[in-house]
């Protein structure tokens, strides 16, 4: 694979961050600098990738003609992007940052005004896939805002993903990203309670989700998170701790818009539940937990 011109770095390079870098790299992108809060993440991917390490968020921006942000939750976007202190605006003009973790909308449009002021530009890339697709660059990205800057962002994109949409302004991916991950919690919330109850009245687990697939019940959580659920193989991909923050993202839409949304709650609710108990990095499968018969439900 040919060599790409623009230089590459990543900030937060857990399983998601570090795929997408790996991916990039084998499609001819130079990594030049990867960062995390976890210095030993970063360490560990530096060394396999030939990149380096950064200790400061302001180095990266130095190594890199675009960067590429994969962070847990608003306060960790805010702290990267911080006018005071270390911060990826240091010297970042002329830079393009793509972010890609499901955050708040309002704090893309923050983001995106804070990259103008310094002369730099912001797209949000919002990925509705997990680890495997990251490390193939088969994910589906929700892309938003300024044109110029989704134009730019774009090569690399393509390179990420099998399926890309430009969605608007800054905050419409995110937006729909969060009703996205709200329905997908819904559904993992009823299936696993539809499997449990299942369970508890004798029946045979794997003829009832064939039965779901061929009804009305199916749906694309039954596909991934089914037989998990049954064998309660609850290995990450999206963990529980993040199925309740992003539930959290839709209810506050929803509360700005005025609407109640009482299944949104109540599975927002199930997430926390599982957080408390001390799963939350288990799969968001490992809602079932709470819903089948003689598990930690019981006695939690």
């Amino acid at each position: 694979m040919g060599l790409q011109n623009d230089r590459i770095g990543v900030v937060g390079v857990g399983r998601m961050g570090a795929n997408i870098a790996r991916r990039l790299q084998d499609v001819g992108y130079r990594i030049t600098s990867v960062y995390d809060v976890d210095r030993g993440l970063a360490k560990s991917l530096a060394s396999e990738l030939g990149s380096e390490a950064a200790e400061e968020l302001a180095h990266v921006t130095q190594a890199s003609d675009i960067v590429i942000t994969v962070v847990p939750d608003d306060q960790a976007m805010h702290r990267i992007y911080a006018r005071e202190g270390d911060s990826l605006l240091a010297g970042a003009g002329g830079r393009l940052f793509i972010n890609c973790a499901t955050v708040s909308p309002n704090v893309h449009v923050e983001v995106e005004a804070r990259t103008g002021e310094v002369g730099a530009m912001s797209v949000e890339a919002c990925m509705a896939s997990s680890i495997p697709q990251a490390r193939a660059g088969t994910l589906y990205l929700m892309c938003a805002g300024k044109p110029e800057a989704f134009r730019r962002a774009e090569p690399v994109l393509l390179k990420m993903s099998s399926s890309m949409r430009y969605l608007g302004p800054a905050g419409t991916a995110a937006k729909v990203k969060a009703l996205v991950n709200m329905v997908m919690n819904i559904n993992t919330a009823a299936l696993a309670e539809g499997l449990g109850l299942g369970q508890a009245l004798g029946l045979d687990l794997a003829m009832l989700r064939e039965v779901f697939s061929q009804t009305g019940a199916a749906s694309r959580v039954l596909e991934t998170d089914g037989e998990d659920m049954q064998n309660r193989d609850h290995d990450c991909y999206f963990s529980a701790a993040h199925a309740a923050k992003d539930s959290g993202i839709a209810l506050a839409l929803a509360s700005q818009a005025g609407l109640a949304l009482p299944l949104a709650r109540a599975t927002k609710e199930q997430f926390e539940r599982l957080v408390r108990l001390g799963k939350g990095d288990l799969d968001k499968s490992a809602v079932a937990e709470l819903t089948f018969p003689d598990r930690i439900g019981d006695s939690a």
